[in-house]
């Protein structure tokens, strides 16, 4: 029995949505499951931006399932796509792919040296893996295994024998781009180019152009399997269709009530599939959005044609990386959810999509902004165990932590990220000497065995290994630089000192931040505890900067408590002492 759905007045934008779909729900198919869509082309390595797709009616049908609704996600792998290009920086491919280019994705080798056997497979399995670690759960459908099989025979009949409508809708879209681009008469800016590439399916053939008429259906050559066809005469009585291969040169006649080798353009195909699939909910990008694009269109030739109707269908925006440009999976070398997997926990990557509205754009880190995303999130952790999150923050951290099937697993000792990744960068990894240094941060409540601090210290690793440059990475000085010392003066000596002094009381990770800040102050004849002015301030970096040099031999590196926790109070005092 479902539960009652909470007020969307208090609560976020998934809430919000979940509200308008169970009443669509309601409305269309009182008692059946609730169905959302997403669509994948596995053309290439699926990234974060394509991950927008599926994780925003995700957490619209988690939010359903929590009011105990049945919801059925259905995730379409859109794997009997034509092939478009080779995409560059794809490893185990070369130029040579280029001769499968018009043929199914299915159609087309995986990658040299993969396991799996086709293109779609390779690119669908790790994107597949990703989203068992993020807890989503979903339908798959499979495109190929649905046009190959002859379950869209009905429907592919019903488009082939209303052609003529489809081609007035689509010709009044097409009237309509061409008055638009004659009216803006200016060049579309680079960014309005990435993403009109953004989907090959939001720029594929309508169907129109052939001398013989316009064809809603496009086979694939039963010589060459290419897509480069052309349909010449189409019998409605016998569902007799005559198509050519301008590739190959081949020609045949089939029966389109018995063929199954072919698959409507992408403009009629995705309405056909709402219709069919009954889908109430599917976001869609800009590039799909805009007037004249698939989802416009598709609005209309769903409600003429199939006797459907639209879903309910936010634009999403672009999904950014910083210090990159908007991804396109065609490109190579862009971020897939494995690789954002391998340096965050999975719910720190669902919180990202989960805090923001589907409209509003933004970037996931790589680089050292994600210790200040990680900050962030161990900051909203406290708000919420202490109940003062506002309300739509403690929501987003909800659907980031556990979905209705329950808790994503989490780290027991959440340490700091910075911290972690610091103390991996300076031991290089090394268990022993990573364990020492982290039970020293604190020493009333020590941690025991590392496993307390996995899998955010597994993810810190990786950080350091796969996204800091060699050179960046923290290297302690094995002898100490005499040279620097014999020229510092009585003050800096002194300041050394009294560093030195009180490594053995300070020994935690609080003792010595208050040790390093508070020695400056002491210099400067202040109690320890006095707020820093902007002189005091000034006289700290110059100190922090001085023991850098000593320690690391730059002037910048780990925090300082922490480098000197990882370095060993031993060892500091060899470094330090004149």
């Amino acid at each position: 029995m479902p539960i009652v759905a909470q007020s969307s007045t208090e609560t976020d934008w998934v809430s919000r949505f979940a509200d308008d779909v169970i009443a669509e729900s309601e409305r269309r198919a009182p008692g059946k499951p609730v169905v959302v869509a997403s669509g994948l082309s596995p053309s290439g390595p699926i990234h974060l931006g394509n991950l927008r797709e599926v994780m925003t009616p995700h957490l619209v049908a988690d939010e359903i399932r929590r009011r105990g609704y049945e919801v059925r996600h259905v995730i379409s792998w859109d794997d009997y796509d034509r092939y478009r290009k080779v995409p560059a920086g794809v490893e185990g491919v070369d130029d040579t792919w280029a001769e499968h280019i018009g043929k199914p994705l299915t159609s087309v080798p995986a990658p040299a040296g993969s396991p799996f056997p086709n293109w779609a497979e390779h690119f669908k399995a790790a994107m597949v893996e990703s989203l068992a670690e993020l807890r989503v759960e979903f339908d798959p459908v499979s495109q190929t295994e649905q046009y190959t099989s002859g379950a869209y025979r009905e429907q592919i009949l019903h488009a082939m024998k209303h052609r003529a409508r489809i081609d007035g809708i689509l010709d009044q879209y097409r009237t309509k781009a061409k008055a638009q681009e004659k009216k803006q008469q200016k060049p579309v800016d680079e960014a309005e180019l990435e993403a009109a590439e953004g989907s090959g399916a939001a720029s594929e053939d309508d169907g129109s152009g052939g001398s013989a008429g316009y064809f809603p259906y496009k086979p694939y050559c039963g010589n060459c399997e290419k897509d480069l066809t052309t349909v010449t005469e189409y019998l409605d009585a016998t569902t007799e269709l005559t198509y050519s291969c301008t590739a190959c040169g081949f020609s045949e006649t089939v029966r389109l009530s018995e063929f199954n080798r072919g698959k409507l353009v992408w403009k009629v195909d995705w309405p056909m599939r709402w219709a069919y699939e009954g889908v109430i909910f599917e976001p869609s990008g800009v590039d799909h959005s805009s007037p004249g694009s698939s989802f416009v269109v598709g609005g209309q030739i769903v409600r003429e044609v199939f006797d459907g109707v639209q879903p309910i269908g936010p634009m999403y925006a672009f999904v950014g990386i910083s210090g990159m440009a908007k991804m396109s999976s065609s490109r190579g070398g862009v971020p897939t959810p494995a690789d954002a997997l391998k340096i965050m926990e999975a719910p720190l990557l669902r919180w990202l999509y989960a805090r923001r509205r589907p409209n509003q754009s933004f970037k996931i880190a790589f680089d050292q902004e994600i210790q200040r995303l990680y900050d962030e999130w161990d900051k909203l952790e406290s708000k919420v165990a202490e109940g003062s999150a506002l309300p739509a923050d403690a929501a987003a951290h909800a659907r980031a932590a556990r979905t209705a099937a329950g808790e994503l697993p989490r780290t027991p000792r959440p340490l700091p990220y910075r911290t972690l990744a610091s103390v991996v960068d300076i031991t290089a990894g090394h268990d022993e000497q990573t364990l020492r240094i982290l039970s020293e941060l604190d020493p009333a409540n020590p941690l025991s065995s590392l496993d307390e601090a996995r899998p955010r210290l597994d993810r810190a690793e990786n950080w350091i290994t796969t996204q800091v440059p060699a050179d960046a990475r923290t290297v302690v000085r094995s002898e100490p630089d005499a040279e620097l010392l014999g020229s510092l003066d009585g003050e800096a000596r002194e300041s050394l000192r009294l560093l030195m002094e009180g490594l053995d009381t300070h020994w935690s990770l609080d003792g010595l931040t208050t040790l390093v800040y508070g020695v400056p102050k002491v210099m400067a004849g202040l109690d320890p505890d006095a707020k820093p002015t902007p002189e005091l301030k000034t006289a700290q970096r110059s100190y922090f900067a001085l023991l850098y040099r000593l320690l690391v031999s730059r002037e910048t590196g780990p925090r300082l408590p922490t480098l000197l926790l990882a370095v060993g109070a031993d060892r500091v005092r060899k470094l330090l002492a004149s």
